[in-house]
């Protein structure tokens, strides 16, 4: 299925362990694979208690926070499939996700194993003016929405460490 992604994207500091028991989560495998695009398709399995869901997803960027995305579901024998393409400069991507819902929107916070102070934080959008209220109880440190490196794709092929 086709839509319209728009996004902002934040460097948060880690947030407080009881904040996050507290929320909704799910574990996710992300591979990128070698297309015609060049690494702008990725499957992803996505576990939420116990269940696993399987998705294809092909991006095209429009702008620093819109994208064209085609999403469509696939079965587990797809998924291994797929992931005998995998990018060889990329490396899979394992991460938590939260959902924290703050005043009718919802944020996706991704925990990754290899950062212990670090997370990041997405919000869809329906325009790219939509007014963000920022939930209280995350330290956001900047908004990185137009910074590549902070893109899944970029923290797939190297790391960033740097300091907050």
């Amino acid at each position: 299925m086709e839509h319209l992604e728009i996004e902002r994207k934040y460097l948060i500091r880690m947030p407080d362990a009881a904040l996050l028991s507290s929320l909704p989560s799910s574990r996710i495998e992300q591979i990128y694979i070698l297309t015609a695009e060049n690494g702008r398709e990725r499957i992803r399995c996505r576990e939420t208690d116990g269940k696993k869901v399987f998705t294809h997803t092909a991006k095209k960027r429009l702008s620093d926070l819109t994208r064209i995305e085609i999403e469509n579901e696939i079965s587990a024998e797809e998924y291994r499939v797929f992931s005998l393409m995998k990018d060889p400069d990329r490396n899979v991507i394992r991460k938590t996700r939260y959902l924290h819902e703050y005043r009718n929107q919802v944020f996706e916070i991704d925990m990754f194993p290899f950062w212990e102070d670090r997370a990041l934080m997405e919000l869809e959008l329906s325009s790219e003016d939509q007014a963000i209220l920022l939930p209280p109880d995350i330290a956001v440190v900047r908004d990185v929405t137009a910074e590549k490196n902070y893109t899944n794709a970029a923290i797939a092929r190297s790391i960033p460490y740097e300091t907050l």
